[in-house]
């Protein structure tokens, strides 16, 4: 039987020190066994490592920063939808989805499908609304606050006990000893995410991360547990190994089913080493860069959700191998000045 194709585009390209979730997206697509892909890559710097990998994206076009607004973004996936025709689009920044949900039913007007989680769904996970999110769904998480201000942060400092975290609005997060060194990463973090800026509760213990899927009926498609085993020195992780821990995969049942969560998601949570209590200290609304370590572990998410998105009905996906490991590595890929100066000029390659 002939295998259905489709034109997918996928965003997250940045295949750097702290890596977009793209590429590996992208590796679970093409491993597929039910349908074949071309792959639209949809970048937002020239110099992004996945435009340049022709192995895994047969095009790529920029597109603009979320600040540059919803309309600019429209404009331009019109054009590439009109020369790419393209059935999905698979978004993985924190920062663009905003733009993506709001313009979900303008595109799938076009034929442009997407399975994303509504505003209100997406909203309500950020940070700075964690205590709140923590009361409604039941789940366990630390102490935090927003601030937006540096005489905000002194007087929320005075709640604390340190060592605290010291929180971006969408990425990043450094553990601050002093108050000089939370003033510091306050900084640093609202000149590059803008505020508020979150301090969160220093919870010693083991990190976990659970990459999900959910169908948007309140269904959990899948769901692979990792430890990370290697973090570099800005906290991502380098390494990690899959494992088997039922109350983990416990609070992702209980989180999709709660908020009818559509797309991919990432839990970060922390078991503390005292008591064994697990608290959730984030979730990320798509896919972790580290997905393809759940496709190496037997369940692939990004298949499944293409299948979502198409209107299949896929299994959920229940078993996985545990004791799989992934460690990333730097690779140096040769490419053509040609190349460059196509992208850089016309905005395509």
């Amino acid at each position: 039987m002939t295998r259905p194709r489709y034109t997918i585009a996928v965003t997250g390209l940045n295949v750097v020190d702290s890596p977009g979730p793209g590429i590996a997206v992208i590796r679970g697509l093409r491993e597929s066994t039910r349908f074949d892909v071309r792959i639209i890559g949809l970048a937002y710097e020239n110099m992004e490592p996945g435009i340049y990998m022709r192995d895994m994206v047969d095009k790529t076009y920029i597109i603009p920063y979320p600040s540059a607004g919803h309309q600019v973004l429209l404009e331009r996936l019109q054009y590439i939808h009109h020369q790419e025709k393209l059935d999905i689009i698979i978004p993985n920044f924190d920062a663009e989805l905003i733009g993506f949900i709001r313009l979900q039913p303008v595109l799938q007007k076009m034929g442009i499908r997407s399975l994303l989680p509504g505003m209100d769904q997406f909203e309500e996970r950020l940070k700075d609304r964690l205590p709140e999110y923590g009361k409604r769904y039941d789940v366990l998480v630390p102490t935090s606050e927003p601030v937006t201000t540096i005489s905000g942060l002194h007087e929320a400092l005075k709640k604390f006990e340190l060592p605290v975290m010291v929180k971006g609005k969408f990425y990043e997060a450094y553990r601050a000893y002093s108050e000089e060194q939370a003033v510091a990463y306050f900084h640093k973090l609202s000149a590059k995410w803008g505020t508020p800026v979150i301090l969160q509760q220093y919870i010693a213990g083991q990190e976990y991360n659970v990459t999900a899927l959910g169908d948007g009926k309140g269904g959990l498609i899948g769901a692979v547990p990792m430890r990370k085993t290697f973090i570099t020195e800005s906290g991502k992780g380098w390494a990690g190994i899959t494992i088997a821990d039922q109350g983990l995969l416990d609070m992702a049942r209980h989180i999709v089913t709660q908020t009818h969560w559509a797309g991919g998601m990432e839990l970060e949570l922390m078991k503390e080493e005292k008591t064994g209590k697990v608290y959730l200290l984030e979730i990320n609304p798509r896919f972790p860069a580290w997905v393809y370590l759940a496709t190496g572990a037997g369940q692939n998410h990004p298949e499944a959700l293409v299948r979502l998105v198409m209107g299949d009905d896929p299994e959920p996906m229940t078993q996985y191998k545990t004791g799989t490991m992934f460690i990333r590595y730097a690779y140096d890929m040769i490419c053509n000045l040609e190349d460059y100066a196509s992208i850089s000029t016309t905005g395509e390659l």
